[in-house]
């Protein structure tokens, strides 16, 4: 399974990030069921990480789904 890598801006700053499609495809749906953008989502997901990103991201999409 390959990564996908996209660009996003977090409190001004931009930054690359890799996840797979499958995580970029359900990040997206989380935050269109929030009615927020993807990049306000990860923003959040950001402020509230220890580590790193990818790894936030996919640990809070999982949780999303669980819940």
């Amino acid at each position: 399974m390959s990564l996908q890598r996209r660009s996003v801006v977090i409190d001004g700053h931009r930054t690359s990030v890799s996840i797979e499609p499958e995580f970029w495809t359900a990040l997206g749906d989380v935050a269109k069921t929030r009615g927020k953008s993807v990049n306000a989502l990860i923003a959040e997901i950001d402020r509230a990480r220890d580590g790193n990103l990818s790894s936030a991201i996919r640990v809070f999409v999982l949780n999303a789904l669980r819940a």
